[in-house]
């Protein structure tokens, strides 16, 4: 449980420091729909990056887990928008990561299952 939730804070922690890296990447899957584009890439990253380090944390690690959870449903519909509109992304890519997005919620959740209340 211990390294599933190092892994986890290692990749959210990642992922969110990608935002600032190159926000490009997150720019192009947003919705146009969604306002304030680099704004919201911006805002998710920290999000990703602190519930990230608070999964690190024992007495932040449910916290962490569940605020990851709502941003993983936050930032699905970019991630639906990616499956149905972005056609240059190979489809497998596109809809697979759809999926992705329940295994995460799932795995945060459980690695934060055995934390300090």
């Amino acid at each position: 449980m211990k390294i599933a939730r190092l892994l986890a804070a290692i990749l959210f922690i990642g992922a969110g420091s990608l935002h600032f890296l190159k926000p490009g990447i997150y720019l192009a899957i947003m919705p146009p729909y969604i306002p304030w584009h680099p704004a919201m890439v911006y805002i998710s990253g920290v999000f990703e990056i602190l519930c990230g380090v608070g999964l690190l944390i024992p007495q932040t690690q449910r916290v962490a887990a569940w605020g990851l959870v709502a941003l993983l449903i936050a930032v699905f519909p970019a991630n639906l928008y990616m499956a149905t509109d972005m056609h240059s992304i190979p489809a497998a890519l596109r809809w697979g990561r759809l999926p992705v997005q329940l295994l995460l919620i799932w795995w945060v959740l459980w690695c934060s299952k055995q934390s300090v209340a």
